[in-house]
């Protein structure tokens, strides 16, 4: 299902560092999460993934959390499957553009040094901010029709 809620905001003050779900923040257009260390930066100013994909990889490492892949926002009930690069989400007051899903680890972060497996190369997604606004915890997460994306 395209449709889903917030369920968790995070961030880091620092790069290479967990996030920590502070519940809410703002999120500004071409920047990303008011505050967050990943902000502003190129086409990823946002990242999400699905805390049903945290919930799998905590059958190897248990101490995982919402933040712990350095996702600004993980949504629940969300298939991010369900994505492609140009879809657009709403999330709360904010507007989300897909720029990219998965990403290359050049090198392999902690939990694949534990686990041999992370998640984000393969089920990370990655966004512009196109209509910036308050998210928080609980929001509503859809995707929204084709005919939304931005022409190219």
């Amino acid at each position: 299902m395209c449709e889903g809620v917030v369920w968790a905001v995070c961030m880091s003050k620092e790069k290479g560092t967990v996030k920590e779900d502070v519940g809410e923040a703002l999120l500004v257009e071409g920047l990303g999460l008011v505050g967050d260390a990943h902000a502003g930066f190129m086409h990823r100013q946002v990242s999400l993934l699905a805390l049903e994909d945290i919930e799998k990889m905590q059958e190897k490492l248990p101490d995982l959390k919402a933040g712990s892949f350095a996702e600004n926002i993980t949504v629940k009930g969300f298939n991010t499957e369900c994505l492609s690069v140009g879809d657009r989400l709403q999330v709360g007051e904010a507007l989300l553009e897909v720029t990219q899903i998965g990403k290359k680890c050049h090198s392999k972060c902690e939990i694949y040094r534990i686990t041999g497996d992370c998640i984000m190369p393969k089920k990370g997604i990655f966004c512009a901010v196109i209509k910036g606004g308050k998210i928080k915890k609980g929001d509503r997460v859809k995707k929204l029709p084709t005919k939304d994306k931005i022409n190219k």
